[in-house]
């Protein structure tokens, strides 16, 4: 295992134990800040938004040209950009809408001490149903490690960018999951630690990049995986992190963090 590989499967650990930030702030917070959250989904969707279409879909494009020719590597570039979209799309598809993670909640609704009331109160359908929800987070982030481990094993500063992007929406999600199962246990506890582990989905897609591609490994390939994460980049960005700002409502300051976060990716790309 090389310096690259090190590195990459790290910061995917990194950003898929986000989740358990999300579940310390149930935890421990009196109020949801808002005005935090929303600026935090914006700035993630921005630095997603502005690396897939000008580091990640520009790079295939130019690279996947070189190699296959122009018309050609447009046509290449396009399919799996789109193709990515769809995959992102048919994997939320797959997940019943009353347990998607991205249900969101507020900190509030864990307020008060564990208790005996929620404990007798919880059966066991309800407490399935708020396992599922841990279930249904790891599964629906498996494939955001995979794009998250490939980026920065190719490109070391669009990974780090990718992995505070996502790590950022996964904030939001662990509160998603440490809520209802909290509710159907009565365990504060319980809920930080289902939602905490939740989060090795991801480091588990990059393990599974780094054991299936690795030994395959060629710039056609990384091209071609870059055009795809890209289309993952973006329906992340316009289907989850974009749309929890309305919940929260403060959608002109998630605006402010959407431009601040193309703003910073675009000068890093300048810098760098």
């Amino acid at each position: 295992m090389n310096d690259n590989t090190l590195f990459a499967l790290l910061i995917t650990l990194f950003a898929g134990l986000a989740t358990g930030i999300g579940s310390l702030i149930g935890f421990f917070a009196k109020k949801t800040n808002k005005k935090f959250l929303c600026f935090s989904l914006g700035l993630s969707a921005g630095v997603m938004v502005y690396i897939a279409f000008m580091e990640m879909l520009h790079g295939a494009r130019l690279s996947l040209g070189e190699l296959y020719g122009s018309d050609r590597g447009d046509i290449i570039t396009t399919l799996l950009f789109f193709g990515g979209m769809i995959l992102a799309g048919v994997i939320d598809r797959l997940i019943p809408e009353t347990e998607n993670p991205h249900e969101l909640h507020n900190v509030e609704e864990m307020q008060g001490e564990d208790n005996q009331h929620h404990h007798h109160a919880a059966n066991r359908k309800l407490r399935h149903t708020a396992i599922f929800s841990a279930i249904v987070l790891a599964i629906h982030n498996f494939p955001e490690g995979i794009a998250t481990f490939v980026t920065a094993y190719t490109d070391i500063g669009a990974g780090i960018a990718i992995a505070v992007a996502v790590a950022i929406h996964n904030i939001p999600e662990g509160i998603a999951v440490s809520v209802p199962i909290y509710h159907a246990t009565g365990s504060r506890k319980r809920a930080f630690w289902y939602s905490f582990f939740s989060g090795f989905a991801e480091p588990a897609g990059a393990l599974v990049a780094w054991a299936v591609l690795m030994p395959f490994i060629t710039p056609a390939l990384v091209s071609l995986i870059m055009a795809a994460v890209a289309g993952i980049m973006i329906y992340i960005a316009f289907d989850e992190l974009l749309p929890a700002t309305h919940y929260y409502g403060e959608n002109h300051i998630a605006l402010y963090g959407l431009f601040i976060g193309m703003a910073v990716m675009a000068a890093s790309l300048i810098l760098l």
